[in-house]
């Protein structure tokens, strides 16, 4: 965002190596809604804010029907549990070395385990929540880490097996795709947010939100009409058509 006193003071600024970076900036958890691409439930907060934090303001927009997948870097016994009583499922990757014992193994190579609040619960064995495993790889494929793990509230295989579910997972990357539409295309490349005070910044954040919002619904709308799926239209090209309509 713009340099200025009130909103470093307001927002922060990374380090560097030397000094500080050049521009304050804020940090924002979302969901995504994979089909349409849109970005809502958003939480935005001064840059030092940690991600878990924004995550929890953002969870309780999740309900019953819905498939949260998230990245290897949430999954905590707090955020689980909260996502879980949601209501919605959860496909989540973890770390591959997090302690996941198998309870009990399934025909189609995942497992059942539990996860616990703290290391004294867990010798304890209680305030346990069970949930399910899928450990998998990615032959032939370069860059490929050796273990991919992901873990679930959907405890029947047979009602969404392993493969089909570490399939599914690689949908997540959807979300750096609207990312990068909102950072890149629909704000222009490397160009800050241009208001200078606090109130504004959030106003403008929250503005372009909005316009990813239409654009990406415009896009719903023209792919239902043509019988086409949303991934396979351009933003870019319907970026424009919006603004040349406004």
């Amino acid at each position: 965002m713009a340099d200025t006193a009130e909103n470093e003071e307001a927002f922060g600024r990374p380090g560097a190596s030397r000094g500080a970076t050049a521009f304050p900036k804020i940090r924002f958890v979302a969901l995504l809604e994979n089909g349409t691409h849109v970005l809502w439930a958003a939480c935005m907060d001064r840059y030092s804010v940690d991600e878990w934090k924004l995550a929890e303001a953002v969870i309780p927009a999740l309900s019953k029907g819905m498939l949260c997948l998230a990245d290897r870097f949430f999954p905590s016994h707090k955020l689980w549990k909260a996502a879980a009583s949601t209501g919605a499922e959860l496909l989540w990757r973890t770390r591959s070395n997090a302690i996941l014992h198998p309870d009990k193994h399934l025909p189609d190579g995942s497992y059942l385990s539990r996860i616990y609040p703290s290391t004294a619960d867990r010798r304890r064995d209680q305030n346990a929540m069970v949930l399910r495993v899928i450990d998998y790889h990615l032959d032939n494929l370069p860059g490929a880490e050796p273990v991919y793990r992901l873990i679930t509230t959907i405890l029947d295989h047979t009602q969404a097996p392993a493969e089909e579910l570490a399939a599914l997972y690689h949908q997540r990357r959807e979300i750096e795709t609207a990312f990068d539409e909102l950072k890149t295309h629909l704000r222009g490349a490397q160009i800050v947010l241009r208001s200078k005070t606090p109130e504004l910044v959030k106003q403008e954040f929250y503005g372009l939100l909005m316009a990813h919002f239409a654009v990406r619904g415009l896009m719903h709308e023209a792919a239902l009409e043509a019988g086409e799926d949303p991934n396979r239209l351009s933003f870019c090209s319907a970026s424009v058509e919006s603004g040349g309509l406004g």
